[in-house]
């Protein structure tokens, strides 16, 4: 008599949803605790100021630009969960590496740096898989609440990380022993990613091509377009030429405002080299930043389901407070810099995501989140590179810079949420 093999409990979407911040949650322990301590890690490796802006903005850069190419890569191949897998254990397996560069002697920097990087790569061969498939499973659940919850999650990891690599320092004495326990919650997220594919079909599932309040991706029908070659389409494809112009402008702001948004590493820098902070504290005061995004994450997401991509007007205005207060001298300033920087990133990430799915197509979700981090990493380049040579001795001139940057994204920002609503209101619906 053969037996029947028990079918796997399919989740329900919101504990799917939860379960994914939960990966999410262990990874952020990971490279968000790297985060937190790489600019003054870097600098006990030998670096300057400008190294450091250069390696962690590079970092960002790649984090952002190369999901150009993975985004239509998840779209084109439907290897969402294989992206997702993959980009993951690249940041398991990089950050506990660097515990070995001190003692690498001089390739120590170079190695340390590569680590950096590469961990940034599996960043960016996961985020939009992971990202697409989130918007699927969050649909039921209201995408704002559902990015917002997954954004909560993850920032309790990026709190935690933190934390425990500044026990770890105080403890030790040593930066590099923290790295190396980082592989525990590591391990942690890619068994829980193991589970999670097991138990959410819903993510799987077919969705249709487009929400009722998107907006269509291009003028004309699909049997009305003159046929293209092959290599015309991976074109169009890869620089999102057949996505909404809503869409584009809206990557464009969003790139001004990652522009202005610094770096941690190069904050970090600065008020460990004026002797504010010391490099043990650091982890801490990351911490208060996260702790800080994730308040600002839950408490726009819901605002986001009711008022749309406006709830995102307040970002310029954070960002360009910011170096206003971290660069000063007195340490009750720069830790209120802090909290408006962790503000402005929490309320920019759990809402950017959750607008662009609401801007494209289903079926083309993975590719915009590709050429909208794409943008967004050449803002963060550009951003790491100024704040990295201005810093030290021209801190007036690059607030001034950040300013204008934030004027321009306001502007963008308004025009896009314009657009965005006339196309709802010729549609009658959305928001």
């Amino acid at each position: 008599m053969s037996s029947t093999p028990r079918e796997r409990p399919v989740w329900t979407p919101w504990r799917t949803v939860f379960a994914f911040g939960l990966v999410s949650l262990a990874a952020d322990m990971v490279y968000e605790g790297m985060r937190a301590m790489a600019g003054p890690f870097l600098g006990s490796l030998g670096a300057s100021a400008l190294t450091v802006g250069l390696v962690t903005g590079a970092g960002e850069a790649v984090a952002l630009m190369l999901r150009l190419v993975t985004g239509p890569w998840a779209d084109r191949s439907n290897r969402h969960w294989r992206l997702t897998v993959v980009g993951y254990g690249m940041t398991a397996v990089c950050v506990p590496l660097l515990a070995v560069t001190p003692f690498l002697g001089s390739a120590g920097l170079a190695v340390a740096a590569t680590l950096i990087v590469l961990e940034r790569t599996g960043k960016a061969v996961r985020s939009p898989a992971k990202s697409a498939l989130l918007a699927r499973m969050a649909t039921t659940t209201g995408r704002g609440k559902g990015f917002a919850v997954h954004k909560a999650l993850d920032q309790v990891g990026a709190f935690t990380g933190p934390l425990l690599l500044a026990g770890i320092a105080a403890l030790t004495g040593l930066l590099w022993p923290g790295f190396a326990v980082l592989a525990i919650p590591g391990a942690l997220a890619m068994l829980l990613l193991a589970q999670l594919r097991r138990r959410a079909p819903i993510a799987t599932q077919a969705e249709p091509d487009a929400e009722p309040d998107a907006e269509p991706d291009a003028e004309m029908p699909p049997t009305a377009r003159p046929p293209r070659s092959a290599w015309a389409e991976v074109r169009a494809a890869a620089v999102g030429a057949d996505l909404p112009r809503s869409f584009h402008l809206f990557s464009l702001s969003a790139a001004l405002t990652t522009a202005g948004l610094m770096t941690f590493g190069v904050m970090s820098y600065r008020f460990v080299e004026a002797g504010l902070v010391a490099a043990a504290a650091v982890p801490l005061v990351y911490a208060l930043a996260m702790a800080v995004e994730a308040v600002a994450a839950l408490a726009t997401g819901g605002m986001f389901d009711r008022w749309g991509g406006r709830v995102l007007l307040v970002v310029p205005v954070l960002v360009a407070v910011v170096p206003l207060c971290v660069f000063t001298d007195q340490l009750g300033w720069v830790l209120a810099g802090v909290v408006v920087w962790g503000a402005a990133t929490g309320v920019q990430d759990s809402t950017v995501k959750a607008y662009v799915a609401d801007l494209v197509p289903a079926g083309r979700r993975a590719t915009a989140y590709g050429v909208f981090a794409a943008v967004q990493g050449i803002g963060a380049l550009v951003g790491g590179a100024v704040a990295g040579a201005l810093v030290d001795g021209h801190v007036p001139l690059l607030a001034a810079v950040i300013g204008v940057l934030q004027v321009a994204a306001a502007v963008l920002l308004w025009n896009t949420t314009r657009s965005r609503a006339r196309v709802s209101a010729a549609s009658g619906g959305g928001r």
